[in-house]
């Protein structure tokens, strides 16, 4: 009986995309669970989370132009006026630019963004919970895609099996309900995820989604400089309010954008 065998092929191919989406569910869960208890995020953390390690460079950089140890000219150049960075942030920002002080805003915006103390911030949020490891981005998102794809092989499959020549007694109708169960099985899985798994950023994992959100509740009133930073590290350069310091950073969209 050939429907048979498509049967099993369905139930074998549901069965398998549903327990990966599953797993990596539970997975996920399993790791956001605790992470970020007791966490305070710092605004480099927070400009991370929201859009990586250009958004870090951005947020240095804005830090540094407000308290005039560097200028950002709204034709596309950064100079250093104090080389003494106060962290590795800014120092890699610094370090970016030049020995010779002067650098285009775009290049060195890049370097930094690459520079080991990026690194090493990512490192510390993967492993605290709070960022999506580079491997697991895209693992229940995969899952999803993988069950849809089961649905779509169940659903064809049980069309083939109709349109093969009758071989038994079993009527047509039959056939079709013992199909239905796979692909209510693929359904109900696509359904359930869509409800109960938590949407992960490109950045920030629930945990640090969460804390993202608590960090701009607990900001201070608008003209607090801390208030402004956190802005510019949650929203990125659209948050900054000055035209000469929006102007600067027009001129890094060669070399790719939040």
């Amino acid at each position: 009986m050939v429907w048979v065998l498509l049967l099993l092929l369905a139930w074998t191919v549901a069965g398998a995309a549903c327990t990966r989406l599953c797993l990596a569910a539970v997975r996920a869960a399993a790791a956001d669970e605790n992470a970020g208890q007791g966490h305070d995020l710092t605004l480099y953390e927070a400009a991370f989370l929201s859009g990586g390690p250009r958004r870090v460079a951005d947020l240095t950089m804005v830090s540094m132009a407000r308290q005039r140890r560097l200028v950002l000219a709204r034709t596309g150049w950064a100079t250093v006026v104090d080389p003494r960075g106060r962290d590795e942030m800014e120092r890699s920002v610094i370090g970016a630019i030049g020995p010779g002080g002067q650098s285009r805003i775009a290049p060195a915006r890049a370097a930094a963004a690459a520079a080991d103390a990026v690194g090493g911030l990512a490192d510390r949020l993967v492993r605290a919970g709070l960022a999506v490891p580079d491997g697991a981005r895209t693992t229940v998102a995969t899952g999803v895609r993988q069950v849809r794809v089961a649905a779509v092989a169940v659903l064809a499959l049980g069309v083939t099996a109709l349109l093969v020549p009758a071989t038994s007694d079993m009527p047509r109708n039959l056939v079709a309900l013992w199909f239905a169960l796979p692909l209510a099985l693929t359904l109900s899985c696509l359904a359930i995820a869509r409800v109960e798994v938590h949407p992960y950023s490109r950045w920030a994992s629930p945990a640090g989604q969460r804390l993202l959100g608590a960090l701009a509740r607990r900001a201070g009133g608008p003209g607090d400089d801390r208030t402004y930073l956190t802005s510019v590290a949650v929203r990125g350069i659209r948050a900054v309010g000055e035209p000469d310091l929006r102007a600067a950073f027009a001129h890094r969209e060669q070399y790719g954008r939040d």
